[in-house]
C-alpha cells in the first residue's frame, strides 16, 4: 500500500484568485485553496483599535466643553447630538481608514512576494568543498547544530525568522537549474504551492541505491524523527547534488517503511504545473550532513530503535541471541558468511568456508550459515542477521546489515590487494558503523596478492584495477582468527 501524498494549497495574486485544478498520477487528490496576505484578523484588529482611538478623543474634547446653563433634558439632548456626530464621522473615517489600510496590505504582501530570491540549489562556487561547512547544497544556510546531536535545519523556525522553505525545478541532471528561497508563509510566492505537513528533505552526495551510502543519509532523519516526539513525515524530497531523484533502494526504502510505520512517500512534484512554478512547505527539516555531528551514544540510541522496528516489521522475536540454546542447554553462536559473487568476492570461496567450519566445529553449540545478501529479502536478511554473533563478509554493501545483530556482535572484514594504499578513508566506513551501532569490529584481513598493476602500486591510477579484484585467503591466518573470535 503506497503512502497516500499530503494536501497543497495553491498561492496567487490576493486581488485575482483562480483555482486549479490538476490530474495527478498514483490517483492522489491534493486539495488547492487560495492563500491571501489579508486577514480577517488583521483587519478586525485594526478597525477596533481606530474606533477606541476615535472615541477616546471625542470624550476628551466633549469634556473639555464648557457646561451648559440650559435644563438637565437640554444638556442630555446636546450629549446624544454630539453622540450621534461622533458615530458619523467615526463611521466615515473608519471607512476611509479601513480602504486605505487594505491598499497598503496589499501594496506591501505584493513587495513581499515580488521580494523572494531563488538561489541555486547547488552552487558552483563551492565545487571544491562541497561538504564542507554550509556545502554547496543550499549555501546561503548554516545547520543548527546543538551539541551531541545531528546537524540539521528547520523551517519555520526562529533562524529563518517565521520564513518557510521554498523549492522550485525539477531538474535530473544539474542541480544548479533547481533552486530554493525562504519566505514568509503570509506572502509566498505567486502562483506557489503550499505544502501541507512535514516534508523530510534529504541531500544525499552519494546515491539512495546502496545501502550503505543511503542508511547514512537517513540516520539523521530518524535521530530527529526520535529526538521530536516521533513525528511522522508526510513526504520525502530527495536530492543529490541538488538534482532531485524519485527512488531509493528496495532495502533502504523498507527499513524507512518500517520505521516511520507506513511506506515512505518520495514527493516529485507531479502536480506542480510547470517546472518554474514554486513549491512551499507548511513545515520542513532538511540534512546534509549524514550522521555528522552526533556523538556515538546518539548514534546506538538512533541504530537501536531502527533494529527494533525492522524486528517488529518482520515479525522477528525481540528477545535476541541469549534466548536460543542447543539441545544440551547451551547458548548458540551463529557465524554468518555473507558471500558476494564478481567484484570482491573470494578467489576460493569452497576453501575459506571450509576453514571457518572446522573451526566453528571444535566449539560446542557453534553453527556456520553461508549466505549472498543479494538473494535475500529485506526480512529475511533481518531474520538472518538476529541469529548471527560473528558475520564474516567481504568489503561491500552488504555489511550495511551489521547493526541488525545484537549489540556487542562481532565482525571480520576481508580486503582485496592495493584498497590500504590507495582506497582513502572510505575503507573504513564499516569500521565506523559497527563502532556506531554497538558492534565489535574484529579486524580486516587485506591480500598481498591479487591483479598486477602496470604503473607503480602506489599510483592512483592503479585503485582502479585493485577495486574490484578477488580475494585469496591464509588458511593459518583464517583459522587463528576464527578461534580467537570464537574464543571470545
Amino acid at each position: 500500500m503506497s503512502k497516500a501524498p499530503p494536501e497543497m494549497d495553491r498561492t496567487t495574486s490576493p486581488i485575482s484568485i483562480k483555482a486549479h485544478h490538476h490530474h495527478l498520477k498514483h490517483h492522489h487528490h491534493r486539495t488547492l485553496s487560495p492563500f491571501s496576505f489579508y486577514s480577517p484578523k488583521v483587519s478586525i484588529y485594526i478597525l477596533a483599535t481606530c474606533v477606541i482611538l476615535f472615541i477616546l478623543f471625542n470624550i476628551q474634547y466633549s469634556l473639555q466643553t464648557p457646561p451648559s446653563n440650559s435644563p438637565l433634558s437640554t444638556s442630555s439632548w446636546s450629549l446624544m447630538h454630539q453622540w450621534q456626530r461622533v458615530i458619523n464621522t467615526t463611521t466615515t473615517t473608519l471607512a476611509s481608514s479601513s480602504t486605505n489600510c487594505t491598499n497598503e496590505l496589499i501594496s506591501l504582501a505584493d513587495k513581499l512576494r515580488h521580494s523572494v530570491t531563488f538561489l541555486p540549489l547547488k552552487d558552483l562556487r563551492y565545487t571544491q568543498t562541497a561538504l564542507q561547512g554550509h556545502t554547496w547544497f543550499m549555501s546561503s544556510m548554516y545547520d543548527t547544530h546543538e551539541e551531541y546531536e545531528v546537524q540539521y535545519q528547520q523551517f519555520p523556525s526562529e533562524n529563518s525568522h517565521g520564513r518557510l522553505l521554498c523549492l522550485k525545478g525539477r531538474d535530473k541532471h544539474d542541480g544548479s537549474w533547481n533552486s530554493y528561497a525562504l519566505a514568509w508563509p503570509e506572502t509566498l510566492p505567486f502562483n506557489a504551492t503550499l505544502m501541507k505537513g512535514l516534508t523530510f528533505v534529504s541531500y544525499n552526495h552519494y546515491n539512495y541505491d546502496n545501502i550503505w551510502h543511503g542508511l547514512s543519509a537517513m540516520v539523521p532523519f530518524v535521530a530527529w524523527h526520535k529526538k521530536n516526539k516521533c513525528e511522522i513525515p508526510n513526504r520525502w524530497v530527495l536530492y543529490h547534488w541538488g538534482e532531485l531523484r524519485l527512488n531509493m533502494g528496495l532495502w533502504l526504502k523498507t527499513l524507512m517503511e518500517a520505521t516511520f510505520n507506513g511506506p515512505p512517500y518520495i514527493e516529485g512534484f507531479e502536480g506542480v504545473l510547470g517546472d518554474d512554478e514554486p513549491v512551499c512547505f507548511e513545515k520542513a527539516v532538511v540534512m546534509r550532513h549524514n550522521e555528522g555531528g552526533m556523538s556515538r551514544e546518539r548514534r546506538m540510541e538512533v541504530y537501536d530503535l531502527m533494529r527494533c522496528k525492522a524486528r517488529m516489521y518482520c515479525n522477528v522475536s525481540l528477545e535476541g541471541r541469549v534466548a536460543e540454546v542447543n539441545d544440551k542447554g547451551v547458548p548458540v553462536i551463529g557465524i554468518t558468511m555473507f558471500m558476494r559473487t564478481g567484484p570482491r568476492s573470494f578467489r576460493n570461496q569452497t576453501e575459506v568456508i571450509g576453514i571457518f567450519e572446522r573451526e566453528c566445529a571444535k566449539v560446542d553449540s557453534c553453527r556456520v550459515m553461508v549466505a549472498y545478501s543479494n538473494n535475500l529479502s529485506f526480512c529475511e536478511q533481518v531474520k538472518l542477521m538476529s541469529m548471527t554473533d560473528i558475520l564474516v563478509s567481504p568489503h561491500g554493501a552488504q555489511l550495511t546489515n551489521m547493526f541488525l545483530m545484537d549489540r556487542n556482535s562481532s565482525v571480520m572484514e576481508f580486503f582485496p590487494k592495493g584498497w590500504l594504499k590507495l582506497a582513502g578513508v572510505g575503507q573504513y566506513v564499516y569500521h565506523w558503523i559497527a563502532s556506531w551501532s554497538g558492534m565489535r569490529h574484529q579486524g580486516a584481513w587485506r591480500d598481498p596478492n591479487g591483479e598486477k598493476c602496470p604503473y607503480p602500486e602506489d599510483d592512483r591510477r592503479c585503485m582502479s584495477i585493485f577495486k574490484s579484484g578477488k580475494i585469496g585467503h591464509n588458511e593459518t591466518y583464517f583459522g587463528e582468527w576464527a578461534r580467537n573470535v570464537l574464543a571470545e
